[in-house]
């Protein structure tokens, strides 16, 4: 059985964006990112890979969950197809009829597709944003890796955007770098 991980960045206060999904504050340099290029390679995008000739290792995830906010982040780009080298499952109501590449596929009931991806064999199920679809996913999560970055941003969707329920998790391992981010990984406690 597969596990979901909600491997995200978030700020001090939270936040896993600005407002407007603005990622702006979050620093893209510093000793985290060869972290991140070393051991968490699959959540790369495509374009990203390919610009630093690199090519996902399939060690931690093979499928990806995300809301059509993170999904239509790249749109912008000319970026339809984020991450070719994982199964790409978008969360969405309001665009599900919005034409998707082969490879990518829409759900309206996240839940009910994040329970049958669990059930199949695999590596692992990333859970990649946002906070409205992690909330509605919250008993499901089995780990959260956050990337706590060293900056408050006051305002912006939140790690998880939902009703007051306590989930509990124990850390696992936490790991501070000279960027000022600490990656701090935690496991569901059943």
């Amino acid at each position: 059985m597969r596990e979901l991980t909600y491997y995200v960045a978030v700020s001090l206060d939270g936040r896993i964006a600005g407002p407007g999904d603005d990622f702006s504050a979050f620093p893209v340099e510093g000793d985290h990112i060869d972290m991140i290029l070393r051991d968490w390679r699959d959540t790369l995008p495509a374009p990203g890979l390919q610009a630093l000739g690199l090519a996902a290792d399939h060690t931690r995830f093979d499928a990806v969950v995300m809301g059509w906010g993170t999904y239509a982040a790249g749109l912008p780009h000319g970026v339809v197809d984020p991450y070719p080298h994982l199964d790409q499952v978008v969360a969405t109501r309001a665009h599900a009829d919005h034409e998707l590449p082969d490879g990518v596929r829409a759900t309206a009931d996240p839940l009910a597709e994040v329970r049958r991806m669990k059930a199949q064999e695999g590596v692992g199920i990333w859970l990649c944003g946002g906070g409205l679809l992690a909330a509605s996913l919250a008993d499901e999560i089995d780990r959260l890796v956050l990337k706590v970055n060293p900056v408050v941003l006051g305002k912006g969707p939140a790690l998880l955007d939902g009703s007051y329920v306590p989930r509990f998790f124990e850390r696992s391992a936490v790991t501070a770098y000279d960027s000022g981010v600490v990656v701090a990984e935690y496991e569901r406690s059943w």
